[in-house]
């Protein structure tokens, strides 16, 4: 078996930093919020969906990194996953569809 080697950016190696810290961020944010205003309230469980969504889109963005050759695909990729996390996100605020 060859092992399939590609030429990597220099900022290849913060990819994974960055993507996982922006989750991380994500999540915060609302529970910062909290403390300053009564308008975002939320629960115990809207975390736990947040999160769920969040980790599954990182975790699925890893894979496509991993499994996708150029660099062109992963940002594809990595733009389709944004893309349905925002829809689905839309949709469990507001009910859209």
């Amino acid at each position: 078996m060859v092992a399939r080697s590609r030429p990597q950016s220099p900022l290849a190696r913060y990819r994974r930093p960055f993507t996982w810290g922006a989750i991380a961020v994500l999540l915060a944010l609302p529970a910062i919020a909290m403390q300053f205003t009564h308008e975002v309230a939320w629960g115990s469980e809207d975390f736990a969906f947040a999160a769920l969504l969040l980790v599954g889109a990182g975790l699925i963005y890893e894979l496509a990194v991993w499994k996708l050759l150029t660099a062109r695909a992963r940002w594809v990729a990595g733009a389709v996953i944004v893309l349905a996390v925002l829809v689905i996100w839309a949709d469990a605020a507001v009910g859209l569809f």
